[in-house]
C-alpha cells in the first residue's frame, strides 16, 4: 500500500513536473535546460540525502550497486531528460506525455529482442490499442501544424518522446539492481544524478566553446529551476516505489502524469499551445488502457 501512494506521488509530480517544464523550456536551448533541470534536481537530492540518510551506507555499497545507479542515471536523465526537453519544445506538453506512456511498448519490444519472449496476440492488441491512441493524439496536431509550416518535420517530430519513453523503459532495469545491492532509493538516485550532471557539464561546455554565447530569459531560467525541484521531488518518490512495490504496479500508477498534464497544461502554458481537444482524451486514454494491459500481461 505505501509503495503504492508513493507511485500515485511520482505520477501526478510528473505530470505536474512536465507541465511546468513545458512553458519553461519553450524560450530555451534544449540542452541549457537539460543541465538546469539537472544541476537543480541533484542539489535538492543531495540535500535530502544528507538531511535523512546514513552515507556510510554509500561509502559501503558494492562497486556493482554505482555501476548500476550510474547507468540507471546515465540512461533515464543524460539521455531521457534531452529527449523529453527535445520532444516538449517541438510538440508540447500534453503530446509528449501521451508518448512517454508508451514505455510498456518498448518493455515488450525489448523483452522479444533480447529474450526472446514473443508477444501474445491479447499483448499485440493490447500494443495496437496504444498505436492508436498515439495516432489519435498527434494526428489532429501534426496536419494542422503541417499545413501551417509550423512543424515541417512531421511525424518525425514525435521520435524524442518516444525515444524518451524507451529510456524509461530500460533505466528501471537498472535501477531494480542496483536496489538489489543497496536498498537505500535516495542514495542510489543521487548517485545517478550526480553522475549525470558531470557528464552534462562536459557536453554543454563543448557546445558553448563552439556557439555564440546567447542571453536567456530570467523568466524562463526561473521556471526552469521551479521544474528541476519538481522533477527531483517526483523522480524520488518514482525510485521509492520500485523499492517497495512491483514494477508492474509502479509504472500503471506512473501514469497519472497523463491525465495530469492534459488538464493543467492548458491552463499553465496557455491553449493556443497545449490544445487538449476531446479527442486528445480519447487517445491518452487508449493509450493508458493498452499500457495497463500490457504491464500486467507480462
Amino acid at each position: 500500500m505505501i509503495g503504492a501512494l508513493w507511485a500515485v506521488a511520482a505520477g501526478i509530480g510528473f505530470g505536474v513536473f512536465q507541465t511546468v517544464n513545458r512553458r519553461a523550456v519553450r524560450d530555451l536551448d534544449v540542452y541549457i535546460a537539460t543541465f538546469v533541470q539537472l544541476v537543480v534536481s541533484a542539489f535538492v537530492l543531495i540535500i535530502i540525502s544528507l538531511a535523512t540518510q546514513d552515507l556510510n551506507l554509500l561509502y559501503n555499497a558494492p562497486a556493482t550497486a554505482w555501476l548500476y545507479f550510474g547507468l540507471a542515471g546515465f540512461v533515464h536523465f543524460f539521455i531521457g531528460w534531452t529527449f523529453l526537453n527535445a520532444s516538449q519544445k517541438q510538440v508540447g506538453a500534453a503530446r509528449t506525455s501521451s508518448l512517454i506512456a508508451t514505455i510498456p511498448l518498448f518493455g515488450i519490444a525489448l523483452a522479444a529482442a533480447t529474450l526472446g519472449e514473443l508477444p501474445s496476440w491479447l499483448m499485440i492488441g493490447g500494443m495496437g490499442v496504444i498505436i492508436g491512441g498515439v495516432y489519435l493524439v498527434n494526428q489532429a496536431r501534426i496536419q494542422q501544424n503541417e499545413s501551417t509550416a509550423k512543424l515541417p518535420t512531421g511525424w518525425r517530430s514525435l521520435i524524442a518522446g518516444l525515444m524518451a519513453a524507451l529510456c524509461w523503459s530500460v533505466s528501471p532495469i537498472f535501477i531494480r539492481f542496483g536496489l538489489a545491492e543497496l536498498s537505500a532509493p535516495i542514495l542510489g538516485l543521487t548517485v545517478g544524478i550526480s553522475a549525470s550532471v558531470l557528464g552534462y557539464g562536459v557536453v554543454v561546455l563543448v557546445r558553448r566553446l563552439n556557439t555564440l554565447p546567447v542571453r536567456f530569459p530570467t523568466e524562463a531560467l526561473v521556471i526552469k529551476v521551479i521544474a528541476g525541484v519538481l522533477a527531483a521531488l517526483a523522480t524520488w518518490a518514482y525510485w521509492v516505489a520500485f523499492d517497495l512495490a512491483s514494477v508492474a504496479l509502479v509504472l500503471t500508477l506512473s501514469l497519472l502524469s497523463v491525465p495530469t498534464v492534459n488538464l493543467l497544461s492548458p491552463w499553465l502554458v496557455g491553449r493556443e499551445l497545449e490544445q487538449v481537444t476531446g479527442q486528445v482524451w480519447l487517445g491518452s486514454g487508449l493509450i493508458i488502457g493498452g499500457s495497463v494491459l500490457l504491464i500486467f500481461l507480462r
